[in-house]
């Protein structure tokens, strides 16, 4: 039998910078800010959809986008000290945004008269939903029943949930590109020139500046082209669509923003509670978790640290949970998870492996620009007037660096096995195909395929299978578990997997995942 020419290996080669070690602090900071500009995407679409649909005005969507640029810094900090310890970065998620349109269409706000009383009943409502739905995460992730129920995992039945992680959005990526193919793909290109062919080039010292910086000089770069097509007419006579897409002066977010505004909880009012509501807003809790278990894991990967253990993911779902107890709060319009929701911080985790940094400290940093930028509303909207095919163009990248790291995660299984091939296989392609069907179907007809006379029902079914990471770690996880499990038990990578799974199993966990502050001593490690 030939050599095997490359084995299976626990870490990933040519990261310069592992989760526990730091950049010089220049290069921390200016790497912490391309973070900072990478999440602004999704931070301001969220609120850009949902807002008008609330009754709301051009003012009210700025303070929304300050409020969630605010809560997504403390919650990016409060993960990095005190939850997974990860440096993955917690911002608004897609993955609210179907129980948020049933609270949204809901009979006795839609018959409110005054739009402005409309967005402020609305958005207090979508508050009560999201304070109650985070009792639920609080709950899974503290008692540590998260951590039990991730026991179930292996390698075989977690990589194709990590791989959807990334394929899940890939409408997020080429279609939005091309809805501006004047910037989008200038864009594509440059990424991809500047990042992979031109990575070794260093005009300056010793700093890679391509491949540490790609995010910052391609959008510096294609975001000043934008602006002179626009100013120069290039969108006068296009279709609504494309101007909304292409031109740098249609959000009107610059006019619309205060110089300076501090968020503040309950600044919309008393939050409503509803049953329905807050049912329905459960679903998105869960599908949050899951996807934000996938993107932890892939993180921890492109960090150069060991998959963490099922006492870690609990701690982390458990922060979560406060994040989303903290949206309530103050009114960010959606709930949080873990940047990768229908379209959030995974591409975040997608500029780890790009940039070859995996530390710490940049996320942290990057939190901290977050916090400063959402109180000074100005500067802020300046930042978010980029034209989005810019950032779905980084999405196309990025996304699909992350879905390349969960699919890596087969090298500890035995990919001659049928029942292996039979797993992998069904799971990719459900968790592509089902979410596609519930999307194609609430495009079509108003209404996702469960449409029944419970409103919360419809919107709890219809989150839960409009999630590719979801559909794919229910096919998957139930399959591996139930399948030939005795005799698989080497072919579905455990033996390897196995010592990540409690805290003292590997020596490195205790490096990686202890708390800051000897806060072990109160909070000791199951």
């Amino acid at each position: 039998m030939a050599d095997i020419s490359h084995p299976p290996m626990e870490q990933l080669q040519d990261l310069e910078y592992c989760i526990d070690s730091n950049p010089p602090w220049a290069e921390t900071i200016v790497l912490a800010f391309q973070n900072y500009i990478l999440m602004l995407g999704t931070t301001v679409m969220i609120p850009s959809a949902l807002v008008p649909l609330m009754g709301g005005s051009d003012g009210d969507k700025v303070r929304v986008i300050q409020t969630l640029l605010f809560v997504s810094g403390i919650n990016t900090l409060l993960q990095a000290l005190f939850g997974t310890r990860l440096p993955t970065v917690i911002g608004g998620s897609f993955t609210y945004v179907i129980p948020i349109l049933y609270i949204i269409h809901d009979s006795s706000l839609q018959q409110i008269p005054d739009p402005q009383e409309r967005f402020v009943r609305t958005m207090r409502a979508i508050q009560g939903a999201l304070i109650v739905a985070s009792s639920l995460q609080i709950m899974l992730g503290y008692s540590q029943f998260w951590g039990i129920f991730s026991r179930f995992f292996s390698p075989l039945g977690m990589a194709p949930v990590l791989g959807l992680v990334g394929l899940g959005l890939f409408e997020r990526g080429f279609p939005a590109v091309g809805n501006c193919v004047e910037i989008g793909i200038p864009m594509l290109l440059l990424l991809i020139g500047l990042s992979q062919y031109l990575k070794h080039y260093r005009p300056f010292k010793d700093i890679p500046i391509f491949e540490r910086f790609p995010v910052l000089i391609c959008v510096a770069i294609i975001w000043i082209y934008s602006i002179i097509l626009t100013a120069g007419g290039a969108y006068n006579h296009r279709p609504p669509t494309t101007q909304n897409s292409c031109r740098t002066d249609r959000a009107n977010l610059i006019s619309s923003a205060p110089w300076f505004k501090f968020p503040y909880p309950l600044q919309w009012g008393a939050p409503t509670f509803d049953a329905g509501h807050s049912v329905a807003m459960m679903a998105a809790v869960l599908v949050s978790i899951i996807e934000s278990t996938g993107a932890y894991i892939a993180a921890s990967r492109l960090a150069i640290a060991t998959p963490p253990p099922a006492y870690v993911l609990s701690r982390g779902i458990g922060w979560q949970g406060i994040g989303t107890l903290l949206d309530g709060l103050f009114g960010t319009a959606t709930g949080s998870s873990v940047s990768v929701g229908l379209c959030q911080i995974r591409e975040n985790v997608g500029l780890l492996g790009l940039t070859r940094i995996g530390s710490r400290r940049v996320v942290q940093v990057s939190a901290a620009f977050m916090i400063f930028f959402s109180t000074l509303g100005k500067f802020g909207a300046v930042f978010a007037s980029i034209p989005f095919p810019l950032f779905a163009a980084l999405y196309c990248v990025l996304f699909g660096l992350v879905a390349s790291v969960g699919i890596s995660f087969l090298q500890f299984t035995n990919m001659n096995s049928m029942r292996n091939l039979m797993i992998t296989g069904l799971s990719l392609f459900l968790g592509i195909s089902v979410p596609q069907f519930f999307s194609d179907t609430m495009v079509t007809s108003a209404h996702g395929p469960v449409h029944t006379r419970a409103g919360w029902f419809n919107a709890f079914l219809n989150t839960i299978f409009m999630s590719s990471p979801t559909v794919g770690l229910i096919v998957s996880v139930f399959l591996d578990n139930t399948l030939d499990v005795a005799k698989s038990k080497k072919d579905r990578g455990m033996p390897w997997w196995v010592k990540f799974r409690t805290f003292r199993g590997d020596n490195r966990n205790e490096e990686f995942y202890t708390l800051p502050f000897n806060l072990n001593r109160f909070f000791p490690p199951a």
